[in-house]
């Protein structure tokens, strides 16, 4: 099926750096799809599981697979062990890399968040800080909390706010992602509907929407803080302008990123200003369109926070009990949040405190379970974050075992020791079973079932 691209777009992008028309309609009209993954670094898989694999040249935990498998029907997907996201959205791993050389602990904003890919990279780059993953769309939220639990990162809180919230944080980040939302052309080829989709009208009132979320969001970037911009659109309107009009409006410093001649990245300027953006065509590169640009803020800014919510910590007995599943119950800060005990790194908790006091939070850090009379039952999160101790029993699956359990179907298993048991397949943790005298019972999370047959 042929992909008719807008002529309008197309008269647009002439002269722009690094594109070809013929080359770039070419693209659009093959058939070709391009598949990649991003590893968790926390939870390593078996190295032939991803056989035939190559890296992708700009984020060391990306691979290029040969070919598309099920994910759905792949267990270890399910526990968190890598997240599929397209090749050129993780040119933010190397940026990242680029403006942070070491790992001091940092407050990080993904502004617009939902449905995870940026936030659990930046969870994995920066695993030492603070990072508050947003979503401004409600019905994006849960699945965005979703995936931050699969990929078992306990120092990132997932929230549901409006861009203009975050003045109630001023200077309190040292790193701001926004992600911005756009007319989408860079997703033409994955997505050939977004095609009708497009119009020029379309593209100016993205600009315009762009200009109003970072009006809104920069406040809230600390002195010698960086942030990073990015859309998934070819139009200049949402991409240099914006940067001349970032400089223009809030005075930052354009920050520019080294790459490599064989990646395929095209260096662009913007008009005014010279900012340095970073254009990914799919014809270029083993990827789809996208657009990035870094900028620090170097100017004198105030920071004010407001009076801190008091954590509901545990009793002492409550805090002992927990303890004995931790591996290391001092690195953790335990408090009681809608009935569940939920652990966030000890050096973040005041931090948390500042966030959960000033935005609306609908996911902090690993949900740990909650108490039924004196006993401890974990939650779904707890099995899937890296808090666990090493004594926990544990169930070893097979594939075939491992989907049944996914799929919360009967399970037999051949422990002998009864109680909670951790199930795991090829290394990774997928979830709680119980193990009774005549039964097991399948804790899986009902909303997160396979539904395939």
């Amino acid at each position: 099926m042929q992909h008719h691209l807008p002529q309008q777009l197309l008269h647009d992008l002439e002269g722009l750096p690094g594109f070809d028309e013929q080359s770039f309609i070419d693209v659009h009209t093959s058939k070709e799809q391009v598949t990649s993954v991003r590893l968790n670094p926390a939870k390593p898989i078996t190295a032939d599981h991803f056989a035939g694999s190559e890296q992708v040249p700009w984020c060391e935990y990306g691979r290029y697979l040969p070919a598309r498998p099920s994910f759905t029907l792949d267990p270890v997907f399910h526990g968190g062990a890598y997240y599929v996201q397209e090749a050129s959205s993780m040119f933010l791993h190397h940026v990242i890399r680029q403006v942070y050389t070491d790992e001091q602990p940092r407050h990080v904003l993904d502004l617009c968040g939902a449905p995870g890919g940026k936030s659990t990279l930046v969870a994995a780059a920066l695993p030492n800080s603070f990072i508050v993953s947003n979503e401004v769309i409600k019905t994006r939220v849960s699945v965005l909390a979703e995936n931050i639990s699969k990929w078992g990162s306990e120092h990132v809180v997932v929230t549901n706010n409006d861009p203009k919230d975050f003045t109630r944080l001023p200077a309190f980040f040292d790193l701001m992602v926004v992600d911005a939302p756009c007319s989408g052309s860079g997703l033409f080829r994955k997505d050939p509907a977004a095609i009708e989709e497009w119009s020029e009208n379309n593209v100016q009132m993205c600009s315009l929407r762009q200009q109003r979320i970072l009006t809104d969001a920069i406040p809230s970037l600390r002195r010698d803080g960086y942030l990073i911009y990015s859309t998934c659109s070819y139009s200049k309107q949402e991409n240099e302008d914006i940067c001349d009009w970032i400089v223009d409006t809030f005075r930052l410093t354009p920050v520019a990123v080294a790459t490599e001649p064989g990646w395929g990245v095209t260096e662009t300027i913007s008009p005014v200003h010279g900012a340095s953006g970073y254009r990914f065509y799919p014809d270029k590169v083993k990827g789809e369109g996208l657009f990035i640009a870094c900028f620090r803020q170097e100017n004198p800014v105030e920071e004010y926070y407001a009076p801190a919510n008091k954590l509901q910590l545990l009793t002492r007995n409550e805090q002992e009990q927990v303890n004995s599943w931790l591996q290391e119950p001092e690195a953790s800060t335990l408090f009681v949040q809608k009935e569940n005990i939920v652990a966030i790194p000890a050096r973040w908790a005041e931090s948390f405190a500042i966030v959960q006091k000033n935005l609306s939070v609908r996911k902090s850090g690993v949900a740990i379970g909650n108490f039924k009379g004196k006993d401890l039952i974990p939650h779904h999160e707890f099995a899937l974050s890296s808090l666990l101790h090493q004594h926990i029993v544990v169930a070893d699956l097979d594939k075939e075992e491992a989907l049944r359990y996914l799929k919360r179907q009967d399970l037999v298993l051949s422990t002998a020791q009864k109680g909670w048991s951790l199930m795991r397949h090829q290394g990774i943790n997928l979830g709680w079973a119980k193990v009774l005298p005549t039964r097991v019972n399948n804790y899986y999370p009902t909303n997160w079932r396979i539904l395939i047959p």
